[in-house]
């Protein structure tokens, strides 16, 4: 199966608010960017991906993105992250009425594509499923197969709401990298020991980063 992937990211300018305590406001923006660039190249990169489709208003991320060659689809709901990704879901489906759909985090920058291929191959023995977090608190891949609606449910314990709205909660082995994503200088510290792409590597080279 062929999937088609929705990433959301918001502003950089509000973005990765959490970091304060390892990145300053003038470096946020940089660091968010650089997670959604390793982020969006390995999903491209992945074999069981067809294409990805980036909804944000940043220009910025929008032109970075797009120069890798993901779609950008305007976040016109300006109605917060579900909305977002729901709209996005739909704009692909305007155009490709069968695809497979997974919403997927802007901050995986350690994300690998055979890892990312596998949990994907997982997600298509069901009509929705999701990966939760590496807190097992959050949620960075939701999937529906054709036919079936996103209807995400991300935010605060994303993962007990999709496993509330029947989504099948998926547990293959060995993708810590899609896991893993980073909203504090904890989550940044396990990304790098995971290995992360070369944009959040030379953001990260800027910032002192504490055991590291």
């Amino acid at each position: 199966m062929q999937w088609s992937l929705v990433i959301p990211l918001k502003p950089l300018a509000l973005a990765k608010s959490r970091l304060a305590d390892t990145a300053t406001d003038a470096l946020r923006p940089g660091l968010a960017l650089a997670f959604a660039v390793d982020t969006v190249t390995a999903a491209l990169a992945c074999t069981a991906v067809r294409d990805v489709a980036v909804v944000t208003n940043d220009e910025l991320a929008g032109r970075e993105l797009a120069a890798l060659g993901a779609r950008i689809v305007p976040d016109d709901p300006r109605a917060g992250l579900n909305a977002a990704l729901a709209h996005a879901a739909a704009a692909v489906r305007a155009t490709l009425p069968d695809s497979a759909v997974a919403a997927l985090n802007a901050d995986l920058p350690a994300l690998r594509p055979p890892e990312l291929a596998r949990v994907l191959d997982a997600a298509a023995q069901f009509p929705r499923a999701f990966l939760p977090d590496a807190a097992a608190i959050g949620t960075t891949l939701l999937a529906v197969a054709p036919g079936h609606e996103l209807l995400p449910a991300f935010g605060t314990d994303s993962r007990a709401r999709h496993r509330a709205s029947g989504a099948t909660e998926l547990r293959p082995t060995a993708v810590d990298s899609v896991r893993q994503d980073v909203d504090t200088g904890e989550d940044l510290r396990a990304a790098l020991a995971l290995g992360v792409g070369p944009r959040t590597a030379a953001a990260a080279a800027r910032l002192l980063i504490p055991g590291q």
